[in-house]
């Protein structure tokens, strides 16, 4: 599909395409396009610029699924990227469905659409084609809560909705984790189904969970007992259909002690995470260590800057401060992707093989907050997201 941006009109569910979330081009906010569109990963090439102006354009997908850096072109020019994405919705095989929250009603996470945003100083699209994605691209398929999920407001953001930004074209990102999820309602709730539904041999999941799974108090709770089960249930799943599971400690909470260290919050979560994944020899990735070691290095004041703490007014609607220190803000979200994808390279080299524009990363020297560049999307809330 072929899509002219210079004529394109505001999307209809009869047209299937168009405009979306009442936007348009006016070279200086943020607008939507969206694409009617099955389950399924997509080839989705863009051609950015303008005839009349130099043009500076983020790309995001989704729920502000990061994809690229700001594309600069000079006034005139034309400049073509492609990006592989994956768009799901309820249905699963046509028999079930995912049981959704009620925040996820209404947003472009769960529907019949491929949404893409372009944002930035100046943005300015021409062109855009949507193509079905050659089945040897891998999927990674990312299952979590909170500090995983693609968010869909500001000031909240996750690792999961900023990794994309870092694999080459052979590797497509879907990210199924919900806010406050533990590793029983990610089952009940049918999302694990979802997963299994969609994925292929030899794609990859990736599996983060415990700040949920912490707070249950019932027949069977604690980490070596219904949360360890459930882990060796996905990767004993996964395996069965020829997939690849890859476990992930817990992002550390921001809570220091009189020495300025982070006191551990997980109890024996990480440990277990640790101990399912050597006794089912699969690899495992310790972002709790990472986390920690981010936020020491931040420091007690400045690792706020790598969470949502706002002064009250900061932004529309929010008239308290917000001081959350488990969910990330986009600065965090970014450098815990970036943990992310350095444990991978030692966890999982064959699937590290395609980052790309990815130096390596060391928690103990973060970016500078002041050198991350993000342009907010329209679209803000400070509603803690579910989970702590």
């Amino acid at each position: 599909m072929e899509f002219d941006m210079t004529g394109m009109t505001p999307y209809t569910s009869e047209q299937g395409y168009g405009y979306d979330f009442g936007t348009a081009p006016d070279g200086k906010n943020p607008f939507y396009f969206s694409v009617a569109v099955p389950d399924g990963n997509y080839k989705v090439t863009v051609t950015f610029g303008d005839k009349k102006r130099k043009s500076s354009t983020f790309i995001r997908a989704e729920q502000r699924r990061l994809l690229a850096d700001p594309v600069e072109v000079a006034k005139g020019k034309s400049e073509t990227r492609t990006f592989m994405l994956n768009k799901r919705d309820t249905p699963i095989n046509g028999k079930d469905s995912v049981k959704i929250n009620p925040r996820e009603v209404g947003l472009p996470s769960w529907d019949d659409r491929l949404t893409l945003e372009f944002n930035g100083e100046a943005p300015a699209v021409r062109h855009v084609a949507v193509e079905p994605a050659d089945t040897a691209v891998t999927t990674v398929y990312l299952c979590g809560n909170s500090t995983v999920v693609d968010n869909a407001y500001e000031p909240y953001a996750s690792w999961g909705q900023m990794i994309p930004r870092f694999f080459d074209g052979g590797v497509v990102v879907s990210n199924q984790a919900e806010s406050g999820q533990r590793t029983t309602s990610f089952i009940s709730s049918r999302r694990w189904a979802k997963v299994m539904s969609m994925a292929r041999k030899g794609d990859y999941v990736l599996i983060e969970f415990g700040h949920n799974d912490e707070k249950d108090r019932g027949p069977g709770s604690g980490a070596w007992y219904n949360f360890s089960t459930n882990l060796k249930r996905f990767i004993d799943e996964a395996r069965k259909k020829g997939l690849k599971p890859v476990l992930i400690t817990p992002t550390a909470r921001r809570r220091f002690d009189d020495e300025g260290k982070i006191i551990n919050t997980h109890g024996d979560y990480v440990a277990a995470v640790k101990t399912v994944a050597e006794r089912e020899g699969v690899p495992v990735i310790d972002l709790t260590a990472m986390t920690t070691t981010l936020f020491e290095t931040l420091g007690v004041e400045g690792s706020k800057g790598a969470l949502v703490h706002y002064p009250a007014g900061t932004y529309p609607g929010q008239t308290e401060e917000l001081a959350d220190n488990t969910h990330f803000n986009p600065y965090g979200a970014y450098e815990v992707a970036k943990c992310v994808a350095e444990g991978l390279k030692t966890a999982v080299p064959e699937l590290a093989a395609h980052l790309t524009d990815f130096d390596g990363f060391d928690p103990a020297e973060p970016d500078a907050v002041e050198s991350f560049v993000w342009f907010d999307s329209p679209f803000t809330d400070s509603t803690k997201p579910y989970g702590n």
